[in-house]
């Protein structure tokens, strides 16, 4: 899968936005480039912003997430919002024992899932340049979004 096809997938499902951050936008330049997947079924991200769902990273950010090697040409990393129950399906642990695994992963390694390498503790999973098996799991990602949302208040 490209970067464009999980945008078009994700953006095709009830409620969701994707959001590609623009050069030159008010956004911390370090997120320029990436794309943020989010339940918004209300339209109220603007005024209630909330955690994405997945997200879509096109480089290393340096001094901070830099084990997928993202830098490298053509590559990049979807994250997935998992949760503990399908993190410990897919990976054979649960987050909280991410730590104990994390010395022994090559997370540069394409269309595999992954933990991702800064926020597996809190059950997310990564795949730098996935393949069709990222579709379920966007899909259970936002069945977990939708399930977890609660119409923002006024």
């Amino acid at each position: 899968m490209t970067e464009s096809d999980i945008i078009t997938f994700v953006s095709a499902m009830p409620g969701v936005v994707a959001m590609t951050i623009e050069p030159g936008s008010e956004t911390p330049e370090l997120a320029w480039g990436d794309t943020f997947i989010y339940h918004d079924p209300d339209g109220t991200l603007e005024s209630h912003p909330r955690q994405p769902f997945a997200t879509v990273v096109t480089k290393d950010y340096d001094g901070f997430d830099t084990a997928s090697d993202l830098n490298r040409p053509g590559v990049f990393r979807l994250n997935i919002a998992a949760g503990r129950a399908a993190f410990e399906r897919l990976l054979g642990y649960p987050p909280a024992a991410h730590a104990e695994h994390h010395d022994g992963i090559d997370y540069t390694a394409a269309d595999r899932v992954l933990p991702h390498p800064v926020y597996a503790a809190q059950g997310w999973i990564s795949i730098v340049n996935p393949g069709e098996q990222a579709r379920p799991l966007l899909a259970e990602a936002h069945a977990r979004a939708v399930a977890r949302h609660r119409p923002a208040r006024a």
